[in-house]
């Protein structure tokens, strides 16, 4: 463990934290770091790029691509303060560290509901926020000369000008283990993966269900297949799509997308062959019909009472994204109804829980924002609050009790993530050529402003 110039976050930070605590870091080591705006969201917020460091091969970190997944920020954190504290990080490896302090930013103000604590699925789910799949800027349904989202031209821009030979995405799980997807094998990883998890008493997730179909290069690490564009139901669900993990591809980039855990379950990482895998499939795959169809109803019930509720369109967007696939997937699942087009690999243990958690957590999603959708008309006229609540409780009560969900807390969530993208980063920079490039002009030429005060 290193340690750090700030005090560690017991929790997770603010998009004005965030900005804070990056123009603090430059504050005190002015000679090597810098803060600078490379974009704005579409709210008007700025979008901060902390740089560490002088050297011609570019690392370029992402936080925040997920608006429910606030981990990264504090990892971001983390890795600028080991980055300065080691030299072998930076000049060892002639390295600069380009770090985003968040790709969504406005989301990121969206979930600030459950934030800071206290954590609990309940809190978390009725206060959850995570846009529709157009408005997610890692995506790129009509490819990169289409980006409509500034967030997504903002990150696109960086890769262009940087040519990273590493980019990691930091992801969150809300409920399951850790694992890695990545668009060019780092052999030795997987075991990189594996010390770390069990250091840090993380579970790994050795099924994820968005991987079923991906090639496995070792426990808990995945390649990410080729682009698939637009297939809107495998955006959501399989994330094999055009997006800004393969756009820089072209120049030699590795792509990293490095999962952490919020609640953690012990199943995800049991590999062993389940006793009644047909049993669990079609167990799985009728709830989540049954839980679609309450749903729906309840969403038709709401949606007449909501012309006036501010932004619903965007609260809606996911909620309908959420409802579009889950029949597809439930079919998928079901040994009774598939058609053999596409059957499902073989199932372990950890496999079935992977699809029990993904069916629950689509419900519970969708449960989460049509709460907020009645809590922000301020009235509720039809009355479903009472069952939405109850709906919560009891998926919530399933993933604490029937799943084993528990709670790891925020500083071993960053502490895990940090120390894989770190391997990722020992392990892809050996593989790096030299550049003469310093993917940055001015360096030190400008005053830095935190987010907050500009």
């Amino acid at each position: 463990m290193w340690r750090c110039a700030l005090p560690p976050l017991q929790r997770y930070p603010t998009v004005d934290e965030l900005g804070a605590r990056a123009a603090a870091l430059v504050a005190r080591h002015p000679r090597n770091a810098r803060l600078r705006r490379v974009g704005t969201s579409r709210a008007g917020t700025p979008m901060w790029l902390l740089s560490i460091g002088h050297g011609s091969r570019q690392a370029l970190i992402v936080a925040g691509p997920h608006a429910n997944e606030p981990v990264g920020g504090a990892t971001v954190l983390r890795l600028a303060e080991r980055a300065l504290a080691d030299p072998r990080y930076t000049e060892g490896a002639d390295a600069t560290w380009n770090l985003l302090l968040s790709l969504d930013p406005d989301g990121l103000r969206r979930n600030e509901g459950w934030l800071r604590g206290p954590y609990t699925l309940g809190r978390y789910f009725r206060n959850f926020f995570r846009p529709g799949f157009h408005e997610q800027p890692e995506w790129l349904p009509d490819g990169a000369a289409g980006a409509a989202l500034p967030e997504t031209r903002t990150l696109l821009h960086l890769q262009d000008e940087l040519r990273p030979f590493l980019q990691c995405s930091l992801h969150g799980v809300d409920v399951g283990g850790g694992f890695v997807e990545l668009t060019h094998d780092l052999p030795g990883l997987a075991q990189r993966v594996a010390g770390t998890a069990a250091r840090m008493r993380v579970p790994r997730e050795l099924g994820p269900y968005d991987t079923l179909y991906w090639p496995c290069l070792g426990p808990a690490v995945y390649r990410i297949p080729p682009p698939r564009i637009g297939d809107l139901a495998a955006a959501i669900t399989e994330a094999a799509v055009e997006s800004t993990w393969y756009h820089p591809y072209r120049y030699g980039t590795v792509t990293a997308i490095v999962e952490a855990p919020m609640w953690g379950v012990a199943a995800v990482e049991d590999g062993s062959p389940p006793a009644d895998a047909t049993g669990v499939l079609r167990t799985v795959s009728h709830t989540l019909r049954h839980d679609t169809r309450l749903l729906e109803r309840l969403l038709a019930v709401v949606r007449p009472h909501l012309a006036d509720v501010p932004d619903a369109a965007r609260l809606l967007a996911p909620v309908d994204d959420y409802l579009l696939v889950c029949p597809g997937l439930a079919d998928t699942w079901d040994p009774d109804v598939a058609d053999g087009a596409r059957p499902l690999p073989p199932m372990s243990t950890a496999h079935l829980a992977a699809l029990r958690i993904a069916g629950r957590r689509l419900a519970l999603r969708t449960a989460g924002l049509l709460h907020q959708l009645v809590t922000s008309a301020g009235r509720d006229p039809a009355d479903v609050l009472p069952e939405l609540d109850r709906l919560i409780d009891e998926w919530c009560v399933d993933y604490r009790d029937g799943c084993g969900a528990r709670w790891i807390p925020v500083t071993r969530q960053v502490e895990y993530q940090s120390r894989v993208v770190l391997a990722a980063f020992e392990l892809a920079v050996q593989q790096a050529p030299a550049c003469s490039r310093s993917g940055e002009s001015g360096w030190g030429s400008q005053a830095a402003v935190p987010m907050h005060l500009e």
